[in-house]
């Protein structure tokens, strides 16, 4: 199985983080921001990965610091998971819609981390969540992943609608691109590694 279990520990947050990208029976997600919960497990279940996450944060701050350190310890057990990448399709893509939106994500587990973020979320909270730190968590994820990220609403009105549709769409482009294929023979580079 490909996965992994990532603790990390600083004066801002602790967490720990399980994801099994070949076994989704296991999703509990908890870190204390309803809307965080919410799209983790969007996350999961459209991405069919087992995830587990456990984290305490300086709330009494604001959620920015549990968001984004979620993301990285997202990132960093993604890529451990992956090990070698041999055999896997290395590219994903979705268009996800949720009514009246429509979101774009597309990944390369390139071993080069980037990030291109576009949404307007004109709404700037949902419950306790500070919607500017969606992008946030995204660029946090795909640097510790080490993987080309391109998310974009191409339209909507719905703020809560335009998360979730990226959260969507981030695990059904990641299921795509970290599918094994018998075909491949190494790994899927000019370079012979990723």
């Amino acid at each position: 199985m490909r996965e992994a279990t990532v603790k990390r520990n600083t004066n801002e947050t602790q967490i720990e983080l399980s994801l099994n990208l070949d076994n989704y029976d296991t999703i509990k997600i908890d870190t204390g921001i309803g809307f965080l919960d919410h799209m983790l497990d969007a996350f999961a279940r459209h991405g069919r990965f087992g995830l587990i996450v456990k984290a305490h944060g300086d709330l009494n701050v604001d959620p920015h610091h549990t968001t984004e350190d979620v993301g990285i310890a997202l990132g960093m057990a993604l890529k451990q998971a992956l090990g070698n990448k041999v055999g896997i399709e290395r590219f994903g893509s979705a268009l996800i819609p949720l009514d009246e939106t429509l979101s774009r994500v597309v990944i390369d587990l390139s071993g080069r981390s980037y990030l291109v973020f576009k949404a307007e979320l004109t709404n700037p909270k949902l419950g306790d969540y500070d919607t500017e730190v969606t992008e946030d968590f995204f660029q946090a994820f795909a640097f510790n992943a080490e993987l080309n990220l391109h998310a974009e609403v191409l339209y909507g009105r719905n703020t809560h609608h335009k998360i979730e549709t990226l959260f969507k769409a981030l695990g059904r482009a990641l299921r795509a691109a970290v599918t094994i294929n018998p075909e491949i023979k190494g790994v899927p580079s000019t370079k012979g590694v990723i």
